[in-house]
């Protein structure tokens, strides 16, 4: 049997710091910036980096549509910080529409500027072992999860910053940054799932 691959957006923002986390876990990892490259991948990580430009940068390279198809057929997708945006049912201040995939909505920027990023231990629902260190930088926070959606992680004073939808992952958070590979493990997991799905023949 052939080993499940993971995609990471690689059009704008940190894509390599993914890679680098996956191919640590011995996961294939491969970039994606054309339609034809998400036709073997099982997962899908769109990174962090500018939101505003990653939909733009969406339409340009004609991802958009084929990335929404695979996420409402079941591709497991993670979006961290500008990722969890583009996700999004709802986010504010963008230009353009998002992929508008999981039930959550988005505040952009929530916690400031860039001067005003942060580092806290945070629980995960569903992660075991030691609190995760969460790397904050220009964050959104989710406003809003749908009845479908879990809520993962929260701060103390209960802004939600982690959320899972079936095979739908947000974090406000940058876990490629942490050298911590347990998030990109439960993407691992879940793509390995996705990856047995396709394989099983048509009755």
């Amino acid at each position: 049997m052939t080993a499940p691959t993971v995609g990471v957006l690689a059009l704008q923002g940190d894509f390599a710091e993914h890679i680098e986390m996956l191919r640590r876990l011995g996961v294939d990892a491969v970039e994606v910036r054309l339609p034809a490259q998400l036709v073997h991948i099982d997962a899908l990580i769109i990174p962090g980096g500018e939101s505003t430009t990653i939909t733009r940068l969406l339409d340009i390279y004609d991802l958009r549509e084929p990335i929404r198809r695979l996420g409402l057929a079941g591709l497991p997708i993670w979006g961290t910080c500008a990722g969890a945006i583009v996700l999004a049912k709802q986010a504010t201040e963008l230009d353009r529409p998002n992929l508008a995939l999981m039930d959550i909505d988005v505040r952009r920027n929530a916690f400031g500027r860039q001067v005003d990023s942060f580092e806290e231990d945070i629980h995960i629902e569903g992660i075991d072992g030691t609190p995760f260190h969460a790397v904050f930088i220009r964050a959104p926070v989710i406003e809003r999860c749908g009845a479908a959606v879990e809520v993962l992680a929260t701060l103390e004073d209960g802004a939600i910053v982690a959320a899972r939808e079936g095979r739908l992952l947000a974090t406000s958070f940058h876990p490629e940054l942490t050298g911590d590979t347990r998030f990109h493990a439960l993407l691992a997991k879940l793509a390995a799932a996705y990856h047995e799905e396709r394989l099983r023949p048509v009755k």
